[in-house]
């Protein structure tokens, strides 16, 4: 029984590796044409923009995981069905669940792989390939807006506007409101320097303002403690869906301290947690697609079913986490009614090959 577990896991690995390789492909090929366009601007030039690309292959990898996982298991077992293997593993007495169970097996695999990317590569390509793209069109490194970087600290409002580096920072200005949300000093930096504790602001311009005027001094240097360290403002340069869980964490923490919306970046965490459940989901789903109605069709048929299937689920799931997000539902129901959705599909068109 080994010996046909690993006959047929590697076949739908074989397989689902082709499918990754090939959507990465054109996926890549898509984000690159799109970046061409941007060519020119400052020093970004076609080299630049490839390694763009290939910093972005991580995240896509990631995102296009479930649809990959259905597409791999339909042509792997499709494969092994077009050669009448699997009648012949039939015959022999193995049972439709063993088979879904080595299938399966074969995606928990690749799903702590993915886990591992979305946990720790992509992020930090991801976060690389933006800053590198900004660094070329501007010549320095700057945030998602074309402002710069805006954040809520307490009674402070923070405007930053160069990223120098992980734990530097320039054109920083923090504007302190009183009690009374009236604006009371407002302080500026040309650059910031984080030591680890605390940020060291230098060349310090420090305006107070009072019902007498406004009086400026000018500083060298001047300590400044707040909440947003190096490793938050890493996070919100990037989208919430491209962000480890460590750091969703961390910023929901931040935003929910600072008395902010966190629905988008909760909802970003508890599709990670649902990931696991999807990708079961999608094994159980392509057993239909070769056992099933779709049997006797061949594999371009199968391949194209499948695709519609990945699809509507990525659509279905995005629309309900939006959704979710407008009329203030629970992130956790908003991330689930693609996963039991499909997860019914499954189990009837699993039942009526059973």
């Amino acid at each position: 029984m080994k010996l046909l577990d690993r006959y047929i896991g590697k076949a739908v690995l074989s397989s689902t590796l082709v499918v990754m390789l090939v959507l990465l492909a054109l996926f890549g090929f898509a984000s690159f044409a799109g970046e061409l366009d941007k060519t020119g601007r400052g020093s970004y030039d076609a080299a630049l923009a490839l390694q763009y690309t290939l910093l972005l292959l991580p995240r896509l990898a990631y995102q296009l995981f479930p649809i990959v996982v259905l597409l791999g298991a339909i042509i792997g077992l499709g494969m092994l069905a077009s050669q009448s293997e699997l009648v012949v593993v039939r015959a022999a007495g193995v049972s439709l669940h063993r088979i879904v169970w080595t299938v399966m097996k074969v995606g928990l695999l690749l799903l702590v792989l993915m886990l591992l990317v979305g946990e720790f590569v992509a992020p930090a390509a991801e976060f690389r390939a933006q800053s590198l793209r900004a660094e070329a069109i501007s010549g320095q490194a700057s945030f998602r807006t074309d402002s710069g970087l805006w954040a809520r600290d307490g009674n402070s409002v923070i405007h930053i506007r160069d990223l120098i580096s992980r734990d530097q920072v320039g054109r920083v200005s923090v504007y302190a409101f009183d009690e009374r949300n009236r604006l009371a000093t407002v302080t500026t930096a040309k650059r910031a320097v984080y030591d680890g504790q605390e940020w060291l602001l230098q060349e310090v311009l420090r305006s107070e303002v009072s019902s007498a005027g406004v009086e400026t001094v000018q500083q060298g240097e001047l300590r400044w403690r707040s909440l947003l360290n190096p490793g938050l403002i890493g996070v919100v340069t990037v989208k919430p869906d491209y962000l480890s869980a460590p750091g969703l964490l961390r910023y929901i923490e931040y935003l929910k301290d600072n008395g902010l919306d966190a629905g988008q970046y909760v909802l970003a965490l508890w599709k990670k947690a649902v990931m696991p459940l999807t990708t079961l989901v999608m094994i159980v789903l392509a057993v239909p697609f070769v056992f099933g109605p779709l049997r006797s069709v061949g594999v371009g048929q199968r391949i194209f079913v499948g695709t519609l299937f990945g699809i509507g689920y990525f659509l279905l799931d995005q629309t309900t986490g939006h959704l979710g997000l407008v009329y203030g539902l629970s992130p956790l129901m908003s991330v689930l009614v693609a996963p039991v959705l499909f997860s019914g599909v499954a189990y009837y068109l699993f039942r009526r090959v059973y």
